[in-house]
């Protein structure tokens, strides 16, 4: 693996990584000061007080050896201290549960003299591991040095990492300064996803992603709109009529498919869920639904994800369709956390027309959101709700299911320790339904 300078190895933003903190005043340095570097001074200031009463110059020579030693030590690390630069790369910055990244640290002593011994430290949640510590020796005017510490998770979430704090420490142990730099990254862990089966499923084309063709021309090939030819145009899509008409080679132009649209809900109410922990009923229905977004995005859906509120990845819904596009879907999912909005009316406003089909994972319901769940479905091609289960008495859930499904949901309960594939064949094929 190289570095900059080398092969194949980068840290993006290094520029920014790099940014000095300012120096700071020269009196400030002297707060860093051992213990003894203090006694050292204060060995110096006694023995030039002893060779003024006692007439000794070779006794002022010693105490100004003494006192000047910690104060050049002072001088030294404070310019070095700001000509220490530092670069952090996480490989990779987005991983799934339980899995590892590597952070990789880069210091690089711009300064035209050696470093002294550097203590590094870079935060990191205690959720990643314990916090990393190193021990360089001097660095050499010019010279780099690496350092790779690992991290994991078991539960999702975004993270920072950083941000870097080094000390530095002279060889005789007179001085210790510290300085942290500004540059921060962001590790994100993935919400767990199951695989789903590639079942039909309702409100769509045959099942697919690929979604209805245009229906063929009613006036025959003169209703066809032909296109100037393009390099690498098949010959056999040539436009002869119009080639004849205008002079110039013509081709017939592409019909265009329909995407397939999906909507994916995610009842993010704190009210909806009545349990909390890394294996939750709300981490399970955020588990699903990122399970769908990247299922039904490897299908060729359109994918928009919605919650309660309104869209949880604004910039997202236009580039849905492919499974690099669900990723800032993913990223969001990785970040959601539960709110107080009390009903799905903001998700009603933002669904809009056009919609196809919509699947929700859902925590406990009454009857007024179950009326507003209700008109959602009225506006969709088709809808499968998920509703998280063993949460309140088993009578109460299968009323809540019940009611659901008769605001027209193909609805299942997301029972703990049941695969979400076999919930998800129940619902496509609408088995969720009475």
């Amino acid at each position: 693996m190289g570095y900059p300078g080398g092969a194949g190895y980068a840290y993006p933003g290094e520029a920014g990584a790099r940014g000095e903190s300012e120096r700071g005043p020269l009196r400030a340095a002297f707060s860093g000061l051992t213990t003894r570097g203090r006694s050292f001074l204060a060995a110096g200031g006694a023995a030039a007080v002893c060779s003024y009463l006692l007439g000794k110059a070779d006794l002022l020579r010693v105490g100004v050896l003494l006192a000047a030693l910690p104060v050049l030590c002072v001088l030294v690390l404070h310019s070095t201290r700001s000509r220490v630069t530092a670069a952090r790369r996480l490989a990779p910055d987005r991983i799934e549960p339980g899995a590892e990244a590597r952070v990789h640290l880069r210091l690089e002593n711009v300064a035209r003299v050696p470093s002294g011994m550097l203590l590094l430290q870079d935060r990191v949640p205690y959720v990643l591991g314990p916090r990393p510590r190193f021990v360089l020796d001097r660095v050499e005017p010019g010279g780099r040095r690496e350092v790779t510490y690992r991290i994991r998770s078991d539960v999702r979430g975004r993270y920072p990492v950083g941000p870097l704090q080094l000390r530095l420490a002279d060889p005789f142990g007179m001085v210790e300064l510290s300085r942290s730099f500004h540059d921060v990254d962001v590790m994100t862990v993935l919400p767990r996803t199951e695989p789903l089966p590639g079942v039909p499923l309702p409100g769509s084309a045959h099942g697919q992603g690929d979604g209805r063709r245009r229906k063929p021309a009613v006036a025959g090939d003169d209703d066809v709109i032909p296109r100037d030819y393009r390099h690498g145009d098949d010959l056999r899509r040539v436009h002869w009529r119009a080639t004849a008409r205008r002079g110039t080679l013509m081709v017939r132009r592409e019909e265009q498919p329909r995407r397939a649209r999906c909507t994916v809900l995610l009842d993010t109410r704190r009210t909806g869920y009545a349990l909390g922990g890394p294996y939750s009923p709300f981490e399970r229905a955020v588990s699903g639904a990122a399970s769908a977004v990247a299922h039904l995005s490897a299908r060729g859906y359109a994918v928009r994800l919605l919650s309660e509120a309104g869209p949880l990845a604004p910039g997202a819904e236009a580039a849905a369709g492919d499974s690099s596009a669900a990723m800032p879907m993913m990223d969001a999912l990785a970040g959601v956390v539960p709110s107080y909005v009390p009903g799905f009316e903001g998700a009603l406003d933002a669904l809009g027309g056009d919609t196809g089909l919509v699947i929700a994972f859902l925590g406990l319901v009454d009857d007024g959101q179950v009326a507003v769940l209700a008109r959602l479905r009225q506006r969709a091609a088709g809808g499968m709700a998920f509703l998280a289960a063993g949460q309140v008495s088993p009578a109460l859930e299968a009323a809540r299911e019940e009611a659901v499904r008769r605001a027209g949901w193909s609805a299942v309960p997301l029972t703990p320790g049941v695969p979400l594939g076999r919930l998800w064949e129940q619902a496509a094929a609408g088995r969720g339904t009475r």
